[in-house]
């Protein structure tokens, strides 16, 4: 069972755009992150980008990661890292640029580590206690970051939904920095991976913290293809478990019915029953009930159905063969050729018309990315690509006929 400072202990408060520094910051003072995170060791800031492009509540907030860089640095934390992971679908490098991350780290000359490049050594990690399911998903062992040792960590999740977790936050944020790009062979067995991760990183950390932004929050099918809501909302916690736990509870799911929150909360790892959790700041039983709810994307369910249902079978033949770029590709063309142009670009124009993407817009050059065509343009590429398809047929078959005739 592990043991603390912080451990039960959220904090909370409302904000605005006006306020969001000053009130991340104190959020982070509310929940002791000093105790938390030794201040003679390097600290990494575990940033979220769950797409490349800008969506509200999909990825780390910009403010967010302003507010606790200014609060380490003044605080006299020596050496602050930001830490971006990269998966098959999500390029970080566009991501951090989109989401104007990088226009933060540079302002405060960060450190910007991307493990996935050559010059970060990836280790075998040997657990010190039983792990419950990583050890048989990766026979040939488990490889994290050997640069994650010996520091302290902060993760930077946003408050949302998600397809496989019902809702996502400090605990899944892990996923990527600790995993490499075989980690959707995770995804059956999804609720005891973030388990396990959070007893490696307490096992390889000198502290942990999450600093939780729910100024845009999101339902629906996270991570991406979200409905946004402002609400206005930031937490801080040491305890992962705690913080996901008030997250959950906040959205409207009960905590303890999510099994990677039970789960944790049964081996000790944190504490996730409300009940058992002391929330200081904002009294969230004065917040109006969000009820929010989780939904899948077309995508989503036929990846279930290989993980849960009928395909299950074919699991090992559909995702760990050379076979497994389809569902990368089906990703790509579900996000990014169909969803964002017909649905989340008119989504992202509303919110940017709002006092927190009014306030997204503010940060670097004041303008916003938003890759891909506009719908009329795949219209007409379509309806060109179904005309040239249709007239390739027509006179295929002009020159069939002729030949018969002949």
């Amino acid at each position: 069972m592990a043991e603390f400072p912080g451990k039960g202990k959220v904090a909370v408060l409302k904000t605005s755009p006006e306020t969001i520094l000053h009130d991340t910051r104190e959020v982070m003072r509310l929940a002791g992150y000093q105790d938390a995170l030794p201040k003679d060791k390097d600290t990494l800031l575990k940033i979220n980008i769950s797409w490349d492009t800008w969506y509200p509540a999909c990825s780390s907030a910009p403010w967010q990661i302003e507010a606790v860089i200014q609060e380490l640095q003044e605080a006299g934390y020596p050496r602050v890292i930001a830490a971006h992971n990269d998966t098959v679908v999500v390029d970080a490098r566009d991501g951090e640029y989109n989401n104007k991350h990088s226009y933060v780290t540079e302002k405060y000359k960060l450190e910007n580590w991307h493990l996935y490049e050559p010059q970060f050594r990836w280790v075998r990690y040997e657990p010190k206690e039983p792990l419950l399911v990583l050890d048989r998903v990766y026979p040939e062992g488990i490889y994290i970051p050997e640069c994650f040792y010996g520091r302290n960590i902060i993760q930077l999740p946003t408050v949302k939904t998600h397809v496989f977790t019902t809702i996502t936050g400090a605990m899944k944020n892990a996923f990527g920095g600790l995993l490499s790009q075989k980690r959707h062979w995770t995804h059956s067995v999804i609720h005891e991976t973030v388990v396990d991760l959070l007893q490696i990183q307490q096992d390889i950390h000198t502290g942990l913290f999450a600093v939780m932004d729910g100024t845009f929050a999101g339902d629906g099918p996270g991570p991406r293809a979200m409905r946004w809501h402002e609400k206005d909302i930031v937490l801080a916690s040491a305890d992962q478990v705690s913080i996901d736990a008030i997250s959950a509870k906040l959205q409207g799911f009960d905590p303890m019915s999510l099994d990677f929150i039970r789960l944790a909360h049964e081996r000790g790892l944190g504490v996730g029953d409300p009940a058992q959790i002391e929330i200081v700041g904002y009294d969230i039983r004065d917040e109006p009930a969000w009820n929010f709810v989780q939904e899948d994307t077309f995508a989503s369910k036929g990846q279930k159905l290989i993980y849960h249902g009928w395909l299950k079978g074919f699991e090992g033949f559909l995702l760990r063969t050379p076979l497994v770029p389809w569902s990368y590709a089906a990703s790509h063309i579900y996000h990014n050729l169909y969803w964002y142009p017909f649905v989340g670009r008119r989504r992202v124009q509303e919110a940017l018309q709002t006092k927190w993407g009014r306030l997204f817009a503010s940060y670097g050059d004041g303008k916003v990315v938003m890759p891909g065509e506009d719908p009329e343009k795949i219209m007409a590429l379509a309806a060109g690509g179904a005309a040239m398809t249709a007239g390739a047929l027509f006179l295929g078959g002009l020159f069939a006929l002729r030949g018969r005739r002949r």
